[in-house]
């Protein structure tokens, strides 16, 4: 019997990750990175962290391009796609992974908030993938993953428009499944539990976030951002095409306790 290598298939592909200089984002860039596929880190404030992120894959033996764009704005997630292109000749994975938000209860929210909230976190993956699809659509192969959380399904305090956009990051997910499957290109969302990183300073609960995520993770631990990009990069893999729009969850049994 001939041995499979799944993610030979990422060789030589083009990887678009929003938000990728740090944390998740980061993490996938680094697995994709090391699979072989060319990556395009986006940033928008941290360009410092964007470039070191391309350092070490060009250290490793990979290929990066760094872009600054406001994914949050329909120009600038479009200009991020052209700009992978422009670089690698085509763009084969979208990952939509920037995420932002005003944290703040409900009932105190307004419109800007809405406004910057649903743009950076959701509206950034519809025409991100709009822009992508194109260069999938001729080559009849892409991947586009959205990255939610928990907050799409639970409430989780200050997390109310955040919870909101990862619910439609959700349902667009779905969306562009039916669409662009018959096309070759797969579209699913990863959600992971509480995951420690640099995003989780701006909660004025996060002490709490984390006690008591640690209390209810059966697995004794959280989920890391490699664990989280593993995941990213197996959905890339033809061994997944048949997983079609479907949210993937990976948090060490958090959302199995009532």
């Amino acid at each position: 019997m001939l041995m499979s290598f799944p993610f030979d298939i990422l060789r030589g592909k083009t990887a678009v990750i929003t938000g990728s200089g740090r944390g998740i984002g980061r993490a996938i860039a680094l697995e994709l990175a090391g699979h072989g596929a060319n990556v395009t880190v986006n940033y928008f404030r941290h360009k410092a962290q964007a470039e070191q992120t391309a350092a070490e894959i060009e250290a490793a033996g990979g290929k990066a391009v760094v872009v600054k764009a406001h994914v949050g704005e329909v120009e600038g997630v479009q200009r991020l796609v052209h700009a992978a292109a422009e670089t690698f000749g085509s763009v084969d994975i979208f990952v939509g992974n920037a995420a932002s938000g005003v944290l703040k209860p409900a009932v105190e929210q307004d419109a800007k908030g809405w406004d910057w909230t649903l743009n950076i976190n959701a509206r950034s993956i519809l025409f991100g993938a709009q822009a992508a699809a194109p260069y999938m659509l001729k080559n009849g192969w892409g991947r586009i993953i959205g990255i939610t959380s928990f907050g799409s399904r639970r409430v989780l305090a200050e997390y109310s428009l955040v919870g909101v956009s990862k619910a439609a990051i959700e349902a667009l997910i779905r969306y562009l499944a039916v669409e662009l499957a018959p096309h070759g290109i797969v579209c699913n969302a990863v959600s992971p539990g509480v995951v420690e990183t640099g995003a989780l300073d701006f909660f004025p609960s996060k002490d709490a976030i984390l006690r008591e995520g640690l209390r209810r993770t059966p697995a004794g631990r959280f989920v890391t951002p490699e664990e989280v990009a593993r995941l990213v990069a197996w959905l890339c893999t033809d061994d997944a095409r048949m997983i079609i729009g479907q949210t993937l969850v990976i948090d060490g049994g958090y959302e199995l306790l009532a």
